[in-house]
């Protein structure tokens, strides 16, 4: 009833990415959470958290991966995802689909090696980079750098939305959600998301929301806010130095519960 919500991600480097977007998803209310990842670390991945279902992905062929992909309501594709031959294979299929979903990470670094937007991309996506993934996409658009000023910096996610169609969610002191009409700019969050992981919580608390059926523009935006919201009670009971991704996650559920009591 809650959704059906599937991660493509992880490497043999990268175990965490996708357990802590995934952990993130269960935490925002996400019914079932499937994390798919190299075979050879899945257990390890499901030791962390062990209510998420496991995928395990192997080097011969998608087929098990696009049959998961297809039964889920909602796909979130590219933390931790490493940029090799196999997961470029996984991408070219994943992102042909009609779905809604999030896409990190090196989802948008893979993007980003194209000459121009894909025609064949047919998800409906909220785009999430940081500022350096923002840089590699917009040659896409003619560009070579992001303004780090708030004018700029709306002016160049606006751009994307209406090149790419999609909701473009550019990370960074206040966050800029956009669709290319709409612009909402996110006013929680602090230096204690400064973290490595904190992206991949953002990806997974999004991705629950849209599979509990919200526009994608409000998923991303209430999701901005949730995980700002979370990281600066974090902040609070244990210091902005010491927030790990982790602790992010454990506090979605008191800003969820300041949001519904509102």
């Amino acid at each position: 009833m809650f959704g059906r919500l599937l991660i493509v991600g992880g490497s043999k480097e990268m175990i965490g990415a996708p357990v802590l977007a995934g952990t993130a998803a269960l935490r925002t209310g996400a019914g079932l959470v499937q994390i798919a990842l190299p075979k050879s670390v899945l257990a390890t991945a499901l030791s962390v958290t062990p209510e998420l279902i496991g995928l395990g992905l192997t080097l011969r062929g998608t087929g098990k991966l696009m049959e998961a992909a297809r039964k889920a309501d909602v796909l979130v594709i590219g933390p931790g995802l490493g940029q090799s031959a196999d997961a470029d294979e996984r991408l070219n299929r994943l992102l042909r689909l009609d779905k809604p979903a999030v896409v990190d990470a090196d989802a948008l670094n893979f993007l980003a090696r194209k000459k121009k937007w894909p025609a064949w991309f047919k998800l409906r996506a909220v785009l999430t980079p940081h500022p350096g993934e923002m840089k590699r996409l917009a040659k896409l658009i003619g560009r070579s750098d992001v303004p780090t000023d708030e004018p700029g910096r709306i002016e160049i996610a606006i751009a994307a939305a209406d090149a790419f169609g999609q909701i473009i969610l550019l990370k960074g002191y206040r966050t800029v959600i956009t669709d290319g009409k709409r612009v909402c700019i996110n006013h929680t969050g602090n230096s204690s998301l400064s973290k490595a992981g904190a992206g991949d919580v953002l990806s997974g608390v999004i991705g629950a929301l849209l599979a509990q059926k919200m526009d994608p523009f409000d998923a991303a935006r209430l999701g901005a806010y949730l995980h700002g919201r979370a990281g600066e009670i974090a902040g609070e009971r244990l210091g902005l130095r010491s927030v790990l991704a982790i602790d992010v996650v454990e506090m979605i559920s008191e800003a969820l519960r300041e949001k519904e009591s509102r």
